[in-house]
């Protein structure tokens, strides 16, 4: 690992997270707060740590997020996308093992539109006889 500064960055749904990493003492902050401080729940921060378990890097790295858009949920998914991704530019013998358990693929579902004369998307109107 060399002392370089890397960044990358991550989208889903209405989110899109923008990461800079670089090595250090293992400081995690979300647009300037702590993990725990901005995501609310540690199943979301589960979810942003998965990359860097994988890898063994946890603790090795400072990195610094700023999201954007949608809810917690999807905003948690950008930023494990974006750290993935900055894993795999800071080493690229990390990649195969971010790639083999899905952590570089962009989810790519998004909340389908609300078609006009229905409810919602897929929902219909009740149907009466009479």
């Amino acid at each position: 690992m060399s002392d370089l500064v890397f960044s990358a960055t991550g989208r889903r749904k209405e989110s899109t997270a923008r990461v800079i990493m670089k090595v250090g003492g293992g400081v995690l902050t979300i647009n300037n707060k702590g993990p725990i401080e901005y995501l609310k729940r540690g199943v979301l921060v589960d979810i942003i740590n998965q990359p860097m378990n994988e890898t063994d890097t946890i603790g090795k790295l400072d990195i610094t997020c700023r999201v954007t858009g949608g809810g917690l949920t999807g905003q948690a998914g950008a930023i494990r996308l974006a750290i993935s991704r900055a894993l795999a530019k800071l080493d690229p013998d990390l990649r195969p093992a971010l790639r083999h358990k899905g952590y570089l693929t962009r989810d790519a579902r998004v909340v389908e539109r609300k078609k006009y004369g229905q409810p919602k998307a897929r929902k219909r109107f009740q149907y009466s006889k009479r």
